[in-house]
This record gives structure tokens, C-alpha cells and sequence, in this order.
């Protein structure tokens, strides 16, 4: 029954999907065409690098080479191998879905069990710096000097997170596992046995990174602009609105205003939209904002979630409790909001602003800045660029087969 179930539901979406699309197509090409910008512009040039220089770093052992020498706080605080601080820290610096990549690749390559793997994605995807000052602070509130708070609140609470889910599974993990010790002649030593146990030559190597990481983007591509439409034609049906609806006397119970509702909810679905529409909302208080914004960013919307539960379907770690983590990101992050908010933003400003007059983004945020405007500039350029040479590497493969 539950089964039947499922397919009624299922087929019911699609078609819902394909009329919405049919009664709206102007505005589903404008929602797509907005997720393709974010994609080729922002995601596929970002991600690329990261991709590619993690499969070389897993192919040549420098990641279990960093695990041992990781081993010694990776698994006190957050109770996963030390491979695992290499994950948190390319997650954090790439932004997400890159956690759940490299979990995914660890976990096939056997260097953690399945429980160390759900505990560590569930921590490891977060959003990277460039989206969180660049896109949202600056582009979207106007105001660089929030991206400090807000990257606070993300990377903190993900902190949290990790703390909290190192209690995940307690019971199924095995005590008699062997946990390597801190020595840096072990780590070279593994690092070369990984790299000699590789038989493929340095280019078959190079090129299965390439094609394999531009299969990833296009997947997550594709993600993206799907949910995008979604998030557009639900709108347009009234099914957001009326969700909106029932979040009211929540928002009521919490001091929210109501009309911060409709771009929460905007937000579950996709942050890049749900984080303009709360910045356009003139009827909530700049800390208000702040809140919910924190929570979108934490709960990392059902965009980015079907993009990891689609790269976990390829591998025996399940999605619940990477869903529960999300959950409880999205309260760390807004309970840190409304304890930061005064020392990390209301009280920086009246520093800066009791001396002497300070004019432009101070230059931290202002790199974040020039790195954004440079991706809107030359990403689409490098991204098809990267597709061309994907195609062509893929090509001359199946021509020497």
C-alpha cells in the first residue's frame, strides 16, 4: 500500500510539474534562467577547482596522509577519523554540496565506515565564504560588514553541529577499530603506498578528475534550475502562499513578522531566493533578517539537500541523519545571531564610525567583493570552456575503446 502510495505521489508531482509548466512557461524561463546564471556564473567555476584538486588529493594519499596527522582532534571533538579534517576544511572553503562529495568518495574508498561517513556529512556542507559575504551581504543587503556576522553565526554553529553528532551511532561504533597515532613518518609512508598502489599514469588520473568533477556540476546544474522553477511555479499556484500562511502563528509565537513567512519559505526551497526576498523586506528589523537568513543558510534548503541525497544514493550513508543536522544547524545559527548580532555587527559600526569617518568595505570583505564580481564576469567564459574540454576528453575515450 505504501508503495502504490509513493507512485500516486510521485506521479502526481510530475504532472503537476509538466500543467504548472504549461500554464506558466514565461515565467519558468525566467526562473531557469536564473538558476543557469547562478550556475555558470557562481557555482561551476567555484566548485570546479575544488573538485578536481580533491580527486587528486584522494588519488595521491594526501588525504591519508592529512588523516593522520588530523587523527588526534578529529576524532576527540567530532569522533571521525582525521581524513575527516580535510573534508571540513575543503566543505567550508568550497561550499556545499563539496562535503558530501568527498564523505562519498572517503566512504568508497573504504577509509571510513558508514556511521564516521553519516556523522561527517553531517557537518561538512556548508556554504563557502564567497556566497555568504559576496552574494548575500553585499549583493543582496548592501551592507559588507554583515557578512562577518552572518559567516559567524554559519561556521559556528556548523561547529555545533559537529559536536552534536559526534554522539550519532555511539552504540554501533566499534571500540577495537585502530586508530592511528600522530606520526608524520607513518603519514608519508601511507601517503606513497596510496600513491604506488594507483597504477594509472598521471593523465588517466588528471582526466578522471576532470570529467568525473564536471559530471558532479552538471548533476548539481541541473539541481539548481529544476528548483528554481519549482520555487517560481509554486509561488504562482498559491501553494507557497498558503504554506506562508500556516507559518504565521509560529512567527507570531517567535516575534516574526508575518511577512517574513512567504520568504522563508521561498528560502526552504532555495536560499540564493529565499535570501533576496528577506533582504527586500522592508516590514522586518535588520536582526530579524539576520535570523532568518542564518536559518536558510543552515538548513541549506531542499536544492542543495537533493543535491547531496542524490551524490549519497551512490553510497550505503543514509539521508536522515544529514536532514536532522540541517535542522539543527539552522537553530544554532539563529540562536548565534541573536547573540553576535551586538558585538560582531551593532558594536564594530559604532567603533568605526566614533573615530573617523570610514568610507568603502573594509578590505577583507572587499577582496570577497572583487572575487564575486570577477565569477559574474569570466564564469560563464571558464564554464563552457571546462564543458568543451570535458566533451573532448570524454570523446577521444570512447574513440580509443
Amino acid at each position: 500500500m505504501n508503495g502504490k502510495f509513493k507512485s500516486l505521489l510521485l506521479a502526481s508531482g510530475v504532472i503537476f510539474l509538466g500543467v504548472a509548466l504549461i500554464q506558466f512557461p514565461k515565467d519558468a524561463l525566467e526562473a531557469s534562467l536564473r538558476g543557469l546564471d547562478l550556475w555558470w556564473e557562481i557555482v561551476f567555476p567555484s566548485l570546479l577547482p575544488f573538485f578536481i584538486t580533491s580527486e587528486l588529493l584522494i588519488a595521491f594519499g594526501v588525504v591519508k596522509f592529512f588523516g593522520i596527522l588530523c587523527e588526534p582532534f578529529m576524532r576527540p571533538l567530532f569522533n571521525v577519523p582525521g581524513a575527516g579534517g580535510f573534508v571540513w576544511a575543503m566543505g567550508m572553503a568550497s561550499g556545499y554540496p563539496s562535503g558530501a562529495k568527498l564523505t562519498a568518495r572517503l566512504r568508497q574508498e573504504r577509509q571510513i565506515s558508514k556511521i564516521e561517513a553519516e556523522r561527517l556529512v553531517s557537518f561538512t556542507n556548508a556554504s563557502n565564504p564567497l556566497f555568504i559575504i559576496g552574494a548575500i551581504s553585499v549583493g543582496f543587503f548592501h551592507d559588507p560588514k554583515l557578512g562577518i556576522l552572518l559567516a559567524a553565526c554559519h561556521y559556528v554553529g556548523n561547529f555545533f553541529v559537529g559536536i552534536c553528532m559526534r554522539f550519532y551511532g555511539k552504540n554501533e561504533f566499534n571500540s577495537k577499530t585502530k586508530r592511528p597515532r600522530f606520526s608524520i613518518r607513518r603519514a608519508f609512508h601511507v601517503l606513497h603506498i596510496t600513491r604506488i598502489s594507483d597504477q594509472r599514469p598521471f593523465g588517466k588520473i588528471f582526466g578522471d578528475a576532470v570529467v568525473n568533477s564536471i559530471q558532479t556540476l552538471m548533476m548539481i546544474g541541473g539541481f539548481i534550475i529544476i528548483f528554481s522553477v519549482m520555487n517560481k511555479l509554486l509561488f504562482l499556484v498559491n501553494i507557497t502562499p498558503f504554506i506562508a500562511n500556516i507559518f504565521h502563528f509560529i512567527f507570531a509565537i517567535l516575534g516574526l513578522p508575518n511577512e517574513l513567512a512567504l520568504p522563508f519559505i521561498s528560502g526552504l526551497f532555495e536560499i540564493t531566493l529565499g535570501a533576496q526576498m528577506t533582504a527586500q523586506t522592508d516590514q522586518a528589523t535588520l536582526l530579524q533578517q539576520v535570523i532568518l537568513v542564518s536559518f536558510v543558510l543552515g538548513f541549506n534548503g531542499f536544492s542543495v539537500q537533493a543535491q547531496v541525497a542524490s551524490i549519497l544514493a551512490e553510497t550505503d550513508i543514509r539521508f536522515a541523519p544529514y536532514f536532522f543536522a540541517r535542522l539543527l544547524h539552522g537553530v544554532f545559527a539563529s540562536v548565534l545571531a541573536i547573540i553576535l548580532f551586538k558585538p560582531l555587527y551593532i558594536d564594530q559600526n559604532t567603533v568605526q564610525t566614533g573615530d573617523l569617518p570610514v568610507s568603502g568595505e573594509p578590505k577583507g570583505i572587499s577582496i570577497w567583493s572583487e572575487i564575486l564580481e570577477f565569477f559574474q564576469h569570466f564564469g560563464p567564459i571558464f564554464t563552457m570552456l571546462c564543458i568543451l574540454i570535458g566533451i573532448i576528453t570524454l570523446y577521444k575515450r570512447r574513440m580509443t575503446t
